[in-house]
């Protein structure tokens, strides 16, 4: 019975926060549409008309877009000076970074030598559905022992 409370309690819980999601969505609907730039067929009517609200919605998109550019517009020395910041920001930053993690790859690397194994491969390693189409078939393309091994095999045979 405990379990069975504690699920309608989460439900209930869930429920408020459905409906105040769904309430905070329609007044930011509300608040971001009482601009009527939206609608973009005229009204129907005579030719006339038609003509007319076509050209009032055109002229209130060019207006709302003239706003929009008015509010956010920055001169041309405004962002070349943005974008200078940044190129110095990026070498400043960035170079030495970039340095310095080399430099510790280089001093402080893993060897790699011990993960290469100059034995054969185990079998699982060397599974073939077909042949390699080159002349030694059953050689990978990079294994130059193989390579050296296939090519001598087959000077001795002639």
């Amino acid at each position: 019975e405990r379990h069975f409370q504690q699920k309608i309690v989460f439900t209930m819980l869930a429920a408020r926060r459905v409906v105040s999601v769904a309430a905070s969505r329609r007044l930011l609907l509300a608040s971001t549409t009482s601009r009527p730039y939206g609608q973009m067929i005229p009204r129907a009517g005579d030719e006339q008309s038609m003509i007319s609200d076509s050209i009032e919605q055109i002229r209130a998109r060019v207006a709302r877009q003239a706003e929009i550019v008015k509010a956010s517009h920055h001169s041309f020395s405004e962002e070349v000076d943005e974008m200078w910041k940044w190129v110095k920001i990026s070498l400043i930053i960035m170079l030495p970074l970039c340095a310095l993690s080399s430099l510790k790859d280089i001093l402080f690397g893993e060897d790699h030598s011990a993960h290469h194994q100059d034995g054969p491969l185990p079998d699982y390693m060397k599974i073939r559905n077909k042949a390699f189409p080159w002349e030694c078939e059953n050689c990978d393309l990079f294994d130059m022992a193989c390579w050296k091994k296939c090519k001598a095999d087959m000077a001795a045979e002639g």
